[in-house]
């Protein structure tokens, strides 16, 4: 081990015995979050999100596209992560590293098992014609917790998106020449409209060094972590996913603790989701 990394280390774990963090926060506290939508004009929905000095945009784009042969009809979705190498020394440009593939798949899964998308609205033609939904996930600036940095810009950026009937009304009349019901789906549809959704749900990050459990990990922490443990809560309290990383492990006790601060804190996020999105 480097020697500033130790002495970070060691520092973070003096101060932490005396039951502080290098910021002040109380062990089951966030940092300041903001969120902003409708940052990309191009996207049919977006949003910048910073959690301390993490900084997350999600953009969202449809297209459409056959549906998958299990799920005929139901739409797509695809959710990509991309470390741009000015956020962080560590980034590097290239292919998506571990980093970026796990990121996109946690937020990917979060989104997926809680049913947020009311995936069978997105159908167009069953079995031949749904809409495809990509989520595009760019970090630009990374001080820890990209996991409920990224998760929250997403459902900001789902939140705020419609349907692009006009932009891909062209491609929808070509298609109607070979689907004659696509004209009905079109009668209905004449604009642009939400994208369906459900509640969202929550996602709040914990790391484990030391014996110490911390809700919203800086990136220092997130250093010296020996485990992590994210949780995923609905509005009404139901834990609707968990991902635990790192090679750690969580006590029974740890785990129900960090399950409790998921739920208190995300009961406010999710205050601050909805106000940001004018719901």
């Amino acid at each position: 081990m480097a020697i500033t990394p130790s002495i970070k280390r060691d520092y973070l774990i003096k101060i932490a015995k005396n039951g502080k963090r290098e910021d002040d926060r109380r062990f089951d506290e966030f940092r300041k979050i903001d969120i902003e939508t409708g940052i990309i004009n191009k996207a049919e929905g977006s949003a910048r999100v910073k959690i301390g000095n993490t900084q997350v945009i999600a953009g969202i784009k449809m297209d459409i596209g056959e549906p998958y042969p299990d799920t005929p009809d139901q739409g797509a979705m695809s959710t990509a992560a991309e470390l741009i190498p000015l956020a962080s020394p560590d980034f590097e440009s290239g292919p998506p590293d571990e980093v970026a593939i796990e990121l996109a798949r946690v937020v990917d899964r979060g989104i997926r098992e809680s049913q947020l998308i009311e995936v069978e609205k997105l159908c167009i033609v069953p079995g031949e014609k749904v809409w495809i939904l990509f989520i595009d996930i760019h970090i630009l600036d990374y001080d820890g917790n990209l996991f409920d940095a990224a998760s929250l810009a997403a459902l900001a950026a789902l939140m705020t998106s419609k349907i692009p009937i006009e932009r891909l009304r062209p491609m929808l009349e070509r298609l109607q020449e070979k689907y004659p019901m696509i004209g009905q789906y079109l009668n209905d549809y004449q604009n642009d409209f939400p994208l369906p959704i459900k509640e969202p749900p929550i996602s709040c990050t914990s790391v484990k060094f030391n014996g110490v459990v911390v809700l919203d990990p800086s990136l220092n922490e997130e250093e010296i972590a020996e485990t992590r443990l994210t949780v995923a809560t609905d509005i009404n309290g139901d834990i609707r996913a968990m991902q635990k990383g790192l090679n750690g492990s969580f006590t029974r006790d740890e785990i129900k603790k960090v399950i409790k601060a998921s739920l208190d804190n995300g009961r406010i996020i999710q205050e601050q989701l909805y106000k940001s999105v004018g719901k």
